[in-house]
């Protein structure tokens, strides 16, 4: 009977080791159950420029913080187990030394374990080699979420090729859209504005994004080895304004600007126009003193997702702000 040796996951080899064992989402082998094996791509939207992660609207609302994953089909264990035999067994529990592992999985010695459910796991023999399948274990990307040692807490285990394990934190589609969630990535939103390099007391400010800026961005994650996937879709559906004062008003009142269906956000300044209220803009009250004020540009992004078993809906909206300079002088005229 082996008795294991226990710690946190990713005691044994992590980010930028080079254990061998399950493979991560960039493809690498990894002996750490910190590190996820599913392959998140970008399908569509814009991939230049700067960018960046959309924040949720939802501050309850988190992905999974574990689930099962498939790691090691049987001859990629045995040549672990043989070779190094170092690395997490279970999201709460590291071996040390290939005798452990060879134990277990080749010789069908029983382990009893510390974190996991059941207590005492029944071996296999040989690595189950000839079989179809995989050994699974449990994942936590973000280790620190993880308060609960029983979650995902089994110990490597198999399962048949072509099925899911029957466990409540099986992974799902909806599993790999919450994951692909913070993946999306969107570009920066610097506002095209009128005056450009600054505005007057009193007189709009005119703020707009030329059409085709803003794109639906899409990200698929696959976990391989399940036939799972899902599709995120972040679609940008408002522009907010925030002025960076009290001393201001916005246009619209609420400070939404709606996307328009070709991607642009308000109207293009024109000549003559001066005068006149913006369908998206600012109108400065007071004069800045040395110091700009900070107008921030924030997009909502609407959320949807849909899954390899037909299944999908909507996941919080996110949001992704940007500031600039705007400096604001007292002069009741302006270039027309």
């Amino acid at each position: 009977m082996t008795l294991l040796s226990s710690s946190p996951a990713g005691a044994f080899g992590g980010p930028g080791s080079d254990v061998r064992g399950g493979t991560n989402d960039s493809g690498e082998l990894s002996a750490s159950a910190s590190q996820s094996r599913i392959k998140v791509t970008q399908t569509s939207g814009p991939t230049g420029g700067k960018q960046g992660t959309v924040a949720s609207t939802d501050v309850n609302w988190k992905p999974p913080p574990c689930w099962y994953e498939p790691v090691f089909t049987p001859e990629q264990l045995k040549n672990f187990s043989e070779n190094d035999g170092s690395g997490d067994v279970g999201l709460r529990d590291g071996w040390y030394g290939s005798e452990l592992w060879t134990d277990h999985f080749r010789d069908e010695k029983d382990a009893n374990t510390i974190f996991t459910k059941p207590a005492t796991v029944k071996g296999y023999k040989n690595y189950n080699l000839g079989k179809k399948g995989y050994f699974w274990r449990g994942v936590a990307p973000d280790v620190t979420e993880i308060d609960d040692t029983s979650l995902c807490s089994r110990l490597m285990f198999w399962q048949d090729a072509g099925q899911i394990p029957d466990d409540p934190n099986a992974p799902t589609a909806e599993t790999l859209a919450d994951y692909a969630y913070d993946k999306v990535k969107v570009p920066e939103t610097e506002v095209e504005l009128k005056p450009a390099a600054r505005s007057t007391v009193n007189l709009p400010t005119w703020v707009w994004l030329d059409k085709g800026t803003f794109q639906d961005v899409k990200v698929r994650a696959e976990l391989p080895g399940t036939g799972l996937w899902a599709e995120t879709t972040a679609k940008p559906v408002a522009l907010h304004l925030n002025p960076g004062t009290k001393d201001a008003e916005v246009f619209p009142a609420s400070g939404d600007c709606e996307i328009n269906d070709d991607g642009s956000i308000g109207t293009p300044y024109t000549k003559g126009a001066a005068d006149k209220t913006p369908p998206c803009g600012i109108r400065y009250l007071r004069a800045t003193d040395g110091a700009p004020y900070q107008l921030s540009a924030s997009v909502t992004w609407q959320i949807t997702w849909e899954g390899s078993d037909g299944s999908g809906g909507d996941l919080p909206d996110g949001t992704f702000e940007t500031t600039q300079d705007m400096n604001v002088q007292e002069i009741q005229s302006i270039n027309r």
